[in-house]
């Protein structure tokens, strides 16, 4: 739980120095549960993100990018009515609680002087956002509604009044001194991170740990002296907003700790910091949500087309044992005179064995000598006219499982616009039936939206990341003379650098990108070729995204998610 309470306070103090006194310009809902309010101050327009998602709740200023719904939700329609072109005159912290409250003032549609309360709750998967009328203590709205059916203690519905979560009743460590924590804590009963997050407002298991570790040796001299040594550093504002990096996890705080063991990247302030944490992270869980069911399916095609080789290998090597039952035919059509009806397997002299030995013939009692040998020819001609189909088809279902495992691909790093197009092309492949909207109309194409980058000389760099934005990238905007890239044998995105002669230093920051929307990225040294859009062709009826390449160079690149953000940013 990295932000705790004491982020909190920190957060607050970095949010009041950039907005305090802003007007609110613009309120935007991109997805279920975040929040977007483009404010004015200080001479600038800085959009602060509020997020109650269940596993990224958060509050902060963002340089991303937000694509909004075409129809804007209810809450933030509520929102747009009661404080765009507000002022914001003050923003604190509930104690010292994951509680942020932002006092807002202006004028209602009448005219008169408004007071809301716009409440931010960050308390994992129950947090909230809830807009509350000041003057008479109801609320107007909020991002997630719970009845006392869910909780007891209070509703959170339009028309009731806020009342705030229960008290815990903890010691502000703020307030505390050296004596007041030692008066706290049991050294005897040990676990000593527990007993400071069960005492201590604010106080995450992260932080005690980190008390604990600075402590050396944690007794009644070094522990409590540590503790508030810790707290007034963050209450005086010297911070180093840090992640943490060891083993594939990451983590982030107000300052590096030491006990967590790895590569530590330090940033100006807390808002970029959790730019970068949070990049790609919540995007990726927006993208589960609303493609999960298009995954699912990718995933049961491209086993159910895998089943079908198998299997299909398995009638080919059945096919393959044609000629055996060809010579069961040779061998009894020459021995018919010694062969009845009725007997159920014979043994003739095998002329096909250069030793001269016997073999044994299996035969339909209900058959003539000459009906069997005559099955034995059909059994014959069939197998051996289903080998080129067999062929046929497990070449079909080969590229049926390269596609979706292409596919499949893209989903992984797909952001939440890019879901809908690979939605389109499933439909538009036959593979599932169009959605339509609740008012009966279908859903209309749009073109596709690239991603742009711009490399450290200012080249543009466009990526593709489905199908769709792949065709219309390479055989559409791409100039003939421009530099295309694709990481070599391994699904991937098309990239294109627009430019007919890019300096060395862009064709790596380009193949980077390759590798880095590439089903190999997280591995090291990938292979990626680049050649001129002129030599990519697509073969006549292929699969969206398909191509075809020649006189190209390869480069090996390792994917550098730093190096993806940079170009990004630029």
């Amino acid at each position: 739980m990295s932000f705790d309470g004491l982020f909190t306070k920190a957060m607050v103090d970095e949010l009041s120095r950039s907005l305090k006194g802003g007007r609110i310009n613009k309120v935007h809902q991109p997805y279920k549960n975040e929040v977007i309010l483009t404010i004015r101050a200080n001479g600038v327009n800085q959009k602060l993100l509020l997020s109650a998602h269940p596993s990224y709740a958060r509050v902060q200023l963002t340089n991303e990018g937000y694509e909004n719904p075409s129809e804007p939700p209810m809450f933030c329609m509520l929102l747009r009515k009661h404080i765009e072109g507000y002022i914001l005159e003050d923003l604190y912290q509930v104690e010292n609680d994951r509680m942020i409250i932002f006092e807002i003032k202006g004028r209602n549609e009448i005219g008169d002087i408004s007071y809301k309360q716009l409440i931010i709750e960050i308390m994992g998967r129950h947090s909230n956002i809830v807009l509350v009328d000041k003057t008479r203590k109801v609320i107007l709205d909020s991002i997630k509604h719970i009845s006392f059916a869910v909780n007891s203690h209070r509703a959170i519905m339009p028309g009731q009044p806020y009342i705030f979560p229960p008290e815990q009743n903890k010691s502000n460590p703020f307030f505390v001194t050296e004596e007041d924590v030692l008066k706290k804590i049991d050294f005897n009963s040990g676990k000593l991170d527990r007993q400071l997050v069960e005492h201590f407002a604010g106080t995450s298991p992260l932080f005690a740990k980190e008390v604990i570790f600075q402590s050396g040796l944690a007794n009644r001299t070094t522990l409590p002296r540590t503790f508030v040594g810790l707290v007034k550093k963050i209450k005086q504002g010297e911070l180093s907003p840090s992640i943490m990096s060891s083993g594939g996890k990451e983590a982030f705080y107000l300052f590096p700790l030491g006990h967590l063991k790895g590569e530590v990247k330090s940033f100006e302030t807390l808002s970029e910091m959790l730019d970068r944490f949070y990049f790609g992270k919540a995007e990726r869980d927006r993208v589960k949500q609303q493609g999960n069911d298009i995954e699912r399916f990718i995933i049961n095609e491209k086993e159910k087309n895998e089943k079908k080789i198998e299997k299909l290998e398995n009638t080919l090597k059945e096919a393959e044992k044609a000629e055996q039952l060809q010579r069961y035919g040779e061998l009894l059509t020459a021995n018919l005179y010694a062969a009845k009806k009725g007997m159920k397997e014979i043994e003739v002299l095998n002329y096909y064995d250069e030793l001269g030995g016997t073999i044994a013939i299996p035969l339909d009692p209900r058959k003539t000598p000459s009906e069997n040998a005559q099955k034995y020819f059909s059994r014959y001609q069939k197998a051996k006219n289903s080998v080129a189909v067999v062929m046929e088809q497990i070449e079909k279902a080969q590229l049926e499982v390269e596609y979706f495992d292409n596919l499949l691909q893209q989903v992984v790093s797909a952001s939440p616009k890019d879901i809908q197009e690979i939605r389109e092309e499933l439909v538009e492949g036959g593979y599932i039936r169009e959605r339509q909207k609740r008012n009966g109309k279908k859903i209309q194409n749009a073109k596709p939206v690239l991603d742009h980058f711009l490399s450290t000389d200012g080249t543009d760099i466009i990526v593709g990341k489905n199908n769709k934005q792949n065709d219309y990238l390479t055989n559409k905007l791409a100039a003939r003379d421009e530099i295309w890239l694709h990481t070599k044998d391994i699904p991937g995105s098309h990239v294109v650098i627009r430019s007919k002669e890019p300096s060395e230093e862009t064709i790596l920051e380009a193949a980077n990108l390759s590798a880095y929307f590439s089903k190999a990225r997280n591995s090291s040294s990938v292979p990626v070729d680049y050649t001129k859009v002129r030599h990519v062709k697509k073969p006549s009826g292929a699969k969206p995204g398909f191509v075809i390449y020649d006189n190209q160079q390869t480069v090996y690149v390792t994917p550098n998610e730093e190096l993806v953000l940079k170009l990004k940013k630029n």
